[in-house]
């Protein structure tokens, strides 16, 4: 195997450049994704105090367990008479986010060793019949990857925006007794989620664009000198008498 020689300047072409953007958009992907944390709050009043309300706290964030987001009323304070640290948020949206985030992950691991090999390694890289091959096969079920995993992430966001927001006072059991009076009171931006899904989509369309690159770089598209030659030195063609 030859030595490590740096050399930039296949960034400066289209396979390493998009290569830098894939890597760059892959950390936006997760760090949107996995760093969100945010809550969701109802305003209650008992039926005797009308005039004194209380906020009912959710915290919920990634993974987005939220059946396990229980809510918390203030410190020390029994609002309506309820218990309401037994009672949670609806769903469980941890497959979809998990699945988003690890794949992002793998693809920012991917993309630092595809570019060490590019800046390193780029004689060896266009040598070999088998890297490019297998440069471009990796490059074709990430795109496919990032459809299913970005697709599936922005249903479950969908979901989570309905089960913190204002429906979460017709689903809450203390909300629906006489004597206890709820109003939705605010939720978390998920702005950075919503960027997350941009992102996701984004790097499909990189992967997807990136897929010519890479195969032009395979033998399917250049074929090999030996190829080549072999095809030139076969039998001759027979000629006329």
């Amino acid at each position: 195997m030859s030595s490590f020689q740096l050399n930039l300047n296949p960034l400066k072409e289209p396979l390493g450049f998009i290569k830098v953007l894939e890597w760059i958009a892959s950390v936006f992907a997760f760090a949107t994704c996995g760093g969100f944390k945010g809550k969701t709050e109802i305003q209650v009043a008992c039926q005797t105090k009308l005039s004194d309300n209380k906020t009912i706290t959710a915290t919920f964030g990634y993974p987005f367990r939220l059946n396990e987001a229980s809510f918390q009323p203030p410190q020390g304070v029994n609002v309506c008479d309820v218990d309401w640290k037994s009672y949670v948020l609806i769903g469980d949206y941890s497959s979809s986010a998990q699945f988003y985030v690890t794949f992002a992950v793998f693809v920012f691991l991917y993309c630092i060793a595809a570019l060490l090999l590019y800046v390193g390694y780029m004689n060896l890289y266009r040598d070999s019949r088998k890297l490019p091959m297998v440069d471009f096969v990796v490059t074709l079920v990430a795109t496919f990857l990032w459809l299913v995993s970005t697709s599936a992430w922005a249903k479950a966001l969908t979901d989570i925006k309905t089960a913190t927001g204002r429906n979460i006072v017709q689903e809450l059991l203390p909300c629906k007794q006489l004597h206890v009076i709820c109003h939705f009171g605010s939720v978390t931006s998920m702005g950075s989620l919503n960027v997350s899904v941009i992102f996701g989509f984004l790097n499909m369309i990189l992967w997807g664009g990136n897929a010519w690159f890479v195969y032009k770089e395979t033998s399917l598209h250049s074929p090999s000198n030996t190829s080549t030659s072999h095809s030139q030195g076969g039998i001759p063609p027979p000629t006329g008498i």
